[in-house]
């Protein structure tokens, strides 16, 4: 009994805190309870509440930190622009630039490269958005 009491008074800082750390030291109490049922002693039941606690700390935490640290993999705005296939509605080259039809909306552009023109028609792939500006390959 007294590690079910136990289990739930560390889930409180858990909800308290957002800590899941006490989340899994009372899933480890829980464990100490269930051995406890099962007729282990005090001493069982004490190495069993550390022994899955301290398996969860070591498990469990490494893989949340890494999926914390990832960046989103949803882009937005121009972001979700680059990489994007474009066509060319209006000629490119070196002097004044021209027209490409990106996700349905008309852009201005220019070409990476200085020397490249791509002609009405061709397909085109953006690299980055400069302003209002798509620079494309």
């Amino acid at each position: 009994m007294w590690w079910l009491i136990a289990a739930v008074g560390l889930g409180i800082p858990l909800v308290v805190t957002a800590m899941p750390e006490f989340g899994m030291f009372a899933v480890g109490a829980v464990a100490g309870a269930v051995t406890a049922a099962l007729g282990g002693g005090t001493v069982p039941q004490i190495l069993v509440f550390a022994a899955v606690s301290v398996a969860l700390i070591a498990v469990v935490r490494p893989i949340a930190n890494r999926h914390r640290s990832q960046s989103p993999r949803l882009a937005s705005g121009v972001d979700a622009l680059k990489g994007r296939t474009a066509t060319v509605v209006e000629r490119i080259d070196a002097g004044a630039g021209g027209r490409i039809k990106l996700a349905g909306e008309i852009w201005s552009a220019r070409a990476l490269e200085s020397g490249r023109i791509y002609e009405p028609g061709q397909e085109v792939d953006v690299v980055e958005i400069d302003g209002a500006t798509a620079v494309v390959i």
